[in-house]
């Protein structure tokens, strides 16, 4: 069957997508990295945190030992990652590692950390709730409406559907976690 088809070959990689499967082999090495050495630091902090003993807390009951297998689960999972990526051939892999990390994707997915980075430490607790999903809805509809576009839009046509979308969301999430989930929100 050919790919028209969807045949059963239609996954197999063509020619043209060894720098992109060499791209992911090498992407798969550095999360994985990121994973044992995230995982590290985890099991460590889980491990000298104090058991309790003197209060008589039963010892599969103690704070750390859900982070802690957890992160020991994470560790084995990154060495398999890494075991895998290293064993894997990888045409072309760090100069396609670089392009993809540098690619307008990539960019686009930085700028979502960082708004939602800005919201989570920033926003959150400095402002009541409300006002900081306000602001966070806000500012994410005009940075991927108007600057990172393409097309990009015109400020007319954005600010009041940023401004009505921030008003609604805000009110909108407020509204259920406070009255549906009974949460109290900062």
């Amino acid at each position: 069957m050919s790919q028209e088809t969807g045949g059963a070959d239609a996954a197999l990689p063509q020619p043209g997508d060894d720098r992109a499967a060499g791209a992911m082999v090498r992407a798969d090495l550095v999360a994985a990295i990121v994973f044992i050495v995230l995982g590290a630091a985890i099991l460590y902090a889980s491990w000298t945190m104090p058991r309790l003993e003197v209060r008589r807390i039963h010892p599969m009951t103690v704070p750390g030992l859900v982070p802690g297998l957890l992160s020991f689960a994470l560790v084995v999972c990154g060495g398999i990652l890494a075991w895998r990526s290293v064993r894997a051939p990888a045409p072309g892999g760090w100069q396609s590692l670089r392009e993809a990390v540098l690619s307008r994707e990539a960019v686009r997915a930085l700028v979502v950390a960082a708004l939602a980075l800005v919201y989570t430490l920033g926003l959150v607790g400095t402002l009541p709730f409300w006002a900081a999903t306000a602001v966070f809805v806000f500012a994410f509809v005009l940075v991927f409406e108007v600057w990172l576009a393409e097309p990009r839009k015109s400020w007319r046509t954005s600010l009041p559907w940023a401004m009505g979308l921030a008003v609604v969301t805000a009110a909108a999430v407020t509204l259920v976690f406070e009255r549906a989930f009974l949460v109290r929100l900062p």
